[in-house]
């Protein structure tokens, strides 16, 4: 959109220059619920009103200027008899005017059977009368209307500006808890792409089951190649995946939005712009601060965050926002604006602690729970590697960027989740299991 916005700049400069009134292309439908855009729009009304203040302040000199003329008092006083002189002729010939005009409608009324007021009803139906031209001026065509019209919708559509901080104006604090002997240090790494094969669906099969678009909100997929709405442990056993060592795992989380690009406008629930692949997809097992972890049993479903938590509250929120280079410091709340060179990060950490003998829950929650502020597992739990994904992106470094939702959501980014569905080989597992519990990484 701002490629757009560059290659018509010179060209509306030249066409208006010349003297020709012409239109150019309006805001993309994306790019018009930016929230950068709207931060221009609102600083170019600013300016514009700026510009008038500075216009009459300009005629208010000017008037200044006209009163304080340094023409000495014989001059004033024959200009003003000039002046005078020139009232006279004007009345002279208004007079003159008036006369004429009262002669030319006496006779009109004459011969005219029309009367004065259809000759106003006539006078409004024409195009270029005043009435019709203020009529047409109101018109919801008009440049003025269509952006107030845009940021009707855009006010239902979120994200806002105050959704976005500088990441440079957040303190450090990301707290670590310290490993104590007898816990594990090590961590396994699942190499599965960052889904160049553009793997995406709106479904999720382990919260809404056989539902096409139960989602309402768009997925990247890694790992397993064929996960969709309908899948199950037996169809995902028999695929094929993007992930080494055979490891069909399925790992998902909603897409993120370049909201500068013209993309995906008619889209029902409102997740306009263009994908971003990422830069980094790292799916990574690590360990438990004071205890060894066990195994995860094979089919093992994990869901971490809310994707309704604007609406929910925060009580299972698990979003992290962070930049490349500022990761001792995150928001839960609110997008990062990352300074140049650097990327939007998302970190998202899976619940750790497994009941020993579901693979799911009615809410896909109380199975697996996370550890305390210490690491440590609740009573009745056991500690197995914690899958923490790593996602990073390069957005433009504005407030032009948003995560997909579903629509009541406003694109909030406490709103962030993933879901992961365990269908690693069993010799793997105990492989992961064996690095991570002896502190290498693998």
């Amino acid at each position: 959109m701002k490629r757009v916005k560059r290659l018509y700049a010179p060209l509306s400069a030249l066409v208006l220059a010349a003297g020709v009134l012409t239109a150019v292309a309006g805001p993309a439908e994306a790019d018009h619920c930016d929230p950068a855009e709207q931060g221009q729009n609102q600083q170019g009304q600013d300016q514009q009103g700026q510009d008038q203040q500075g216009q009459d302040q300009q005629g208010q000199d000017q008037q200044g200027q006209n009163q304080g003329n340094p023409q000495g008092p014989d001059q004033q006083d024959q200009q003003g008899q000039d002046q005078q002189g020139q009232d006279q002729q004007g009345q002279d010939q208004q007079d003159q005017d008036q006369q004429d005009q009262n002669q030319q409608d006496q006779n009109q009324n004459q011969g005219n059977p029309q009367g004065p007021d259809q000759q106003d009803q006539r006078s409004q139906g024409n195009p270029q009368g005043p009435d019709q031209q203020d009529q047409r001026s109101q018109n919801p065509q008009e440049p003025d209307q269509q952006g107030e019209q845009a940021e009707e919708e855009c006010a239902d559509l979120g994200p806002f500006p105050q959704d976005f901080t500088d990441i440079r104006q957040v303190q450090p604090n990301v707290r670590v808890p310290r490993p104590q002997r007898g816990g594990s240090t090590g961590s396994f790494v699942s190499r599965c792409g960052r889904n160049q094969n553009g793997h995406r669906n709106p479904d999720n099969f382990i919260v809404a089951p056989g539902v096409r678009n139960g989602a309402h909100h768009v997925h990247d997929y890694v790992g397993n190649l064929s996960t969709d709405a309908f899948s199950t442990d037996q169809s995902l056993a028999a695929s094929g995946t993007t992930c080494a060592f055979g490891d069909r795992s399925t790992y998902f989380w909603p897409v993120l939005r370049d909201r500068t690009v013209d993309a995906n406008n008619q889209d029902p629930d409102g997740n306009v712009g263009q994908i971003l692949t990422p830069r980094v997809a790292s799916m990574q097992f690590r360990g438990n601060p004071v205890a060894k972890v066990t195994a995860m049993p094979r089919f093992l479903r994990m869901i971490t965050g809310d994707a309704k938590a604007a609406t929910n509250g925060g009580g299972n929120a698990r979003a992290q926002w962070t930049c490349s280079g500022f990761t001792n410091r995150v928001l839960t709340d609110k997008y990062p604006i990352c300074p140049r060179g650097s990327l939007v990060v998302r970190i998202l950490d899976f619940p750790s602690c497994w009941d020993g003998q579901n693979t799911d829950s009615a809410n896909h929650r109380t199975h697996v729970l996370f550890p305390d502020e210490n690491g440590a597992c609740p009573a009745g739990t056991r500690p197995v590697p914690q899958l923490r994904m790593t996602l990073a992106y390069a957005t433009p470094r504005t407030p032009s960027f948003a995560l997909d939702a579903f629509p009541e959501q406003l694109h909030n980014p406490v709103t962030d989740h993933a879901d992961f569905a365990n269908v690693m080989p069993d010799r793997l597992m105990r492989f992961a299991v064996n690095c991570i519990n002896q502190g290498r990484r693998c």
